[in-house]
């Protein structure tokens, strides 16, 4: 376990994995510092993880794309153990209609912490990667030796060239240890309800869609297909709860802070290893919380993947950590966090 003085920079700690992961560092005994330009987060988000905590996290304010912003913080906070990257842009749709926007903002973050990892010998960095880069697999469950798939967008390219990025760093022989996290489908919110997800504008994502027409903020929610291959026709992922998700991360600091090689570079799926349809998802959003959900199905939507789920036993071994909520918590707290919101 390490002590309160282990100092990890959590980039886009205010967001809502970032948040989550804040809470539970805090909790494992690391001193969690957030840089946040709060483009895709709410500053609400800060007060929320410090009710949780019942302690003041500390915060840098800043686009941590900017070296000379970045050399600050380092500067001040001596003694930084380790980086998290989460700070990206993240719309599929976006990344598509505005490329330049992605490539920029996505590499450029990540070049910036690796330059200054290698001047100021931060040894670890653990990477938010995606189940996106394995696209519509050739067999199922997908394991981290499954080949990687052309990005289907400007985002999904981003996360594959930030991996690359991050193995040809560990190869040249730079003395960092490296792990890339690639996360299937997370949702839920803390039970707390005092962080969760707060998607801008119309929701990506299928649980935030879903709460939202449960509150009456949303008219309906459209499943998109019931033609697939699936026990029910409608798409299959792989739903983690976010807690479970963000313990993760601190498994994987303590797997980096374990190995005695001075470079390394890792992947790891973090999933569930189940998979759950959409109709899963909404069957069981009635059952567990006792309403029922307006919607209906429409057509397939362009670029959906038919199935995809994890095979997390690398994680299971190497890390230690495999996951403790179910799909049914992850509902349940997702609703409440949703009705937390329609009070302030």
């Amino acid at each position: 376990m390490p002590g309160t003085a282990t100092k990890v920079i959590v980039t886009g700690g205010a967001g809502y994995i970032g948040s989550h992961t804040v809470v539970e560092l805090f909790h494992a005994g690391y001193e969690p510092i957030i840089v946040d330009n709060f483009v895709n987060a709410e500053k609400s988000s800060i007060k929320g993880i410090e009710t949780i905590l019942g302690a003041k996290v500390k915060l840098y304010e800043g686009d941590s794309g900017n070296k000379e912003f970045m050399e600050r913080v380092i500067a001040q906070e001596r003694g930084i153990s380790g980086i998290i990257h989460f700070a990206a842009y993240k719309a599929v749709g976006e990344s598509v209609n505005q490329p330049l926007k992605y490539y920029r903002n996505n590499l450029d973050s990540l070049l910036t912490l690796m330059e200054l990892m290698k001047e100021h010998h931060i040894p670890h960095i653990v990477f938010s990667s995606s189940c996106t880069v394995y696209g519509q697999p050739d067999t199922l469950p997908v394991t981290e030796k499954s080949p990687k798939k052309p990005a289907e967008s400007p985002y999904g390219n981003t996360k594959q060239i930030c991996e690359e990025i991050l193995e040809d760093t560990v190869n040249s022989g730079v003395p960092i240890k490296v792990i890339a996290l690639r996360y299937f489908n997370p949702i839920g919110a803390h039970p707390s309800a005092e962080i969760g997800e707060l998607p801008l504008g119309v929701p990506n994502n299928l649980v935030p869609f879903v709460t939202q027409t449960a509150a009456g903020i949303r008219e309906k929610l459209t499943v998109f297909g019931d033609d697939y291959d699936t026990h029910d026709g409608t798409c299959l992922r792989d739903y983690i709860h976010v807690v479970d998700l963000a313990k993760a991360h601190v498994s994987a600091l303590q797997y980096l802070g374990s190995k005695s090689e001075e470079n390394s570079y890792d992947v790891f799926n973090i999933g569930t290893g189940q998979g759950s349809t959409v109709l899963d998802v909404i069957n069981t959003f009635e059952e567990v919380n006792n309403i029922k959900l307006n919607y209906s199905i429409g057509a397939r939507r362009a670029g959906d993947v038919e199935k995809v789920y994890a095979d997390v036993s690398h994680a299971n071994v190497e890390l230690r950590w495999k996951t403790e909520l179910s799909l049914a918590d992850a509902l349940k707290d997702a609703w409440k966090w949703q009705l937390s919101l329609k009070k302030n």
